[in-house]
């Protein structure tokens, strides 16, 4: 059976790539569209009231399938995750030049840090940018529509990525676990996997079970080195060294560094030992 996560297809409507494979009344190719707010949830149904599956994120492109009552259902291109956004939240699809490398920064009115802030994006955004503009010897890169970011807060998308995927999960310690979170404001465990290894020029499936069932190739218990993954149900973990691991977890409720072994025997009570252990990258 196809992941509904991975896949879109309804009763009344589904993805011309799944004609024949499923049945529905109508199959659409998508409609590109690009993500204009900083950070958007994605729902497994048109409804602000159920809980997130995951985030898009400035700059992120999407095929949308269908627009509703002010919704979206949609496709993301990075990681084929599928669900319902606000239609507000989509414009047209714009080639991006720039990504956010700081976990959090801001987009000023201006050319000047002194200058009211229109919003705040996270890690992993991306930005198209017309100009660079130096104020009191303070680089700024200039959007289109006048807004103003720190240029040391960005890299061209062009230029090689970060080095150590494990230094990006680093910089995001002390950031607020949140269900579904994808993002420098709030991160779940697989999201930050996924963001630090996007931020290194690596793919990643978004949820944990994806990761430990596809993600590089399985290694044993006593190979673990740094950037090795180690995972529980449900749960996942960025090995730092042989014996400290980042991740985002419920009991810190944020990204936090931990040992192994006492991992092991905290989480043990409730979801077991853990479940296996990856290398993503060789």
């Amino acid at each position: 059976m196809l992941d509904r996560r991975l896949h879109a297809f309804r009763p009344d409507l589904a993805d011309i790539a799944l004609q024949g494979q499923v049945e529905a009344d109508r199959f659409v190719p998508s409609k590109p569209a690009l993500i204009t707010r900083p950070v958007v949830a994605l729902r497994q149904k048109p409804d602000a009231s159920i809980g997130i599956d995951t985030e898009l994120l400035i700059g992120e492109e999407v095929g949308v399938f269908e627009r509703r009552d002010g919704w979206a259902w949609v496709q993301a291109l990075d990681d084929g995750y599928v669900g319902y956004l606000p239609e507000e939240a989509l414009g047209p699809v714009v080639a991006p030049t720039h990504v956010v490398t700081a976990p959090r920064t801001f987009v000023y009115s201006g050319a000047d840090l002194r200058f009211p802030t229109r919003m705040a994006l996270s890690m992993g955004s991306r930005l198209t940018v017309v100009g660079e503009v130096e104020t009191r010897g303070t680089r700024y890169l200039m959007l289109s529509d006048g807004g103003a970011l720190v240029a040391r807060h960005l890299r061209p998308i062009a230029d090689p990525p970060a080095p150590d995927y494990v230094a990006v999960a680093a910089l995001l310690l002390e950031t607020p676990y949140l269900w579904g979170g994808k993002s420098g404001f709030g991160i779940d465990c697989s999201g930050l996997v996924q963001l630090a290894m996007r931020l290194a020029g690596h793919s990643a499936p978004r949820d944990s079970d994806m990761q430990a069932s596809g993600l590089g190739r399985a290694i044993e218990r006593q190979a673990l080195r740094r950037g090795d993954l180690v995972f529980w149900k449900g749960h996942v973990a960025i090995m730092e060294d042989e014996t400290t691991m980042i991740h985002a977890n419920g009991n810190t409720m944020s990204v936090a560094r931990e040992t192994l072994e006492a991992a092991i025997e905290r989480i043990g009570w409730l979801y077991g030992t853990p479940t296996g252990y990856r290398r993503p990258v060789a």
